[in-house]
């Protein structure tokens, strides 16, 4: 076997290379007969040399498009980045606006938390004490209207406990009347004027101011109007619940006062 292939090989050999031209018609034949075969052959190994590029192509393209994706992500989270900046600015110039700036020492702040079980309760702002914010000191939204106290401060953010909190007294009295009492919270459901003597006078509809009595509150901030007048189980003093004027859980900025 194996000498029947090593002539074989010998005559294939001679064959093509043909010396002195002995074997032109042999190899005339066998080419010949190799043409169809050689001319696909060719054809096959240059539609997989096309086929290896273009899958070497996709593959690049794969990484490229990956690449563009990335960086169109980056793009589209700077951008909307800028736009809350430019939306948090546009409310802070809106809202500063309508503070009472020359009446009082403001520090503005945005809110960054708030309650989860009771969303009157209390709010966290991003302002601490490294902005010369304390304890005790009163919050406001804009206009002047009082929402609570800053109750605890770290470096960079305070508590403010809110007027509907059950934990939140202030002394308040009747815009229009002089009625005076204390306003207290009803665990984060609603605010209530307590402790009115039956001899002052009151109206539905009537605004609620902050008395200045105690002297931990400026006098003259704004809390709310009455909503409904009543009368205590002992007969001493009235009631009159009190309706916010915002509300607590929309509020996105707040200012501190700290003077």
């Amino acid at each position: 076997m194996v000498k029947f292939l090593v002539v074989i090989f010998i005559s294939l050999v001679l064959i093509f290379l043909n010396p002195k031209k002995i074997f032109n018609p042999i190899q005339k034949i066998l080419l010949e007969v190799a043409h169809p075969f050689q001319k696909m052959f060719f054809f096959t190994s240059k539609t997989l040399a096309e086929g290896f590029e273009f899958l070497g192509s996709i593959g690049s393209l794969k990484k490229e498009n990956e690449k563009l994706l990335k960086e169109n992500n980056v793009l589209i989270s700077q951008v909307a980045l800028l736009n809350d900046e430019k939306k948090e600015n546009s409310m802070l110039r809106e809202q500063l606006s309508l503070a009472p700036k020359k009446k009082f020492d403001l520090v503005s702040s945005f809110v960054i938390g708030q309650d989860s079980q009771y969303l009157n309760s209390w709010l966290l702002i991003d302002k601490g004490s490294e902005d010369g914010i304390k304890p005790g000191m009163p919050a406001i939204a804009y206009e002047g209207i009082l929402i609570g106290k800053i109750e605890e401060v770290s470096a960079n953010s305070s508590k403010i406990i809110l007027l509907a909190d059950s934990k939140s007294a202030v002394n308040v009295s009747d815009s229009e009347t002089g009625a005076r009492g204390i306003l207290k919270g009803e665990y984060g459901l609603g605010i209530i004027m307590d402790m009115i003597m039956q001899t002052e006078t009151l109206n539905i509809g009537d605004m609620i101011i902050t008395s200045g009595l105690g002297g931990d509150l400026p006098r003259g901030l704004l809390v709310g109007k009455i909503q409904e007048i009543k009368t205590t189980k002992d007969k001493l003093f009235q009631q009159a619940i009190v309706v916010p004027r915002i509300k607590y859980s929309e509020l996105g900025i707040v200012f501190v006062i700290k003077n």
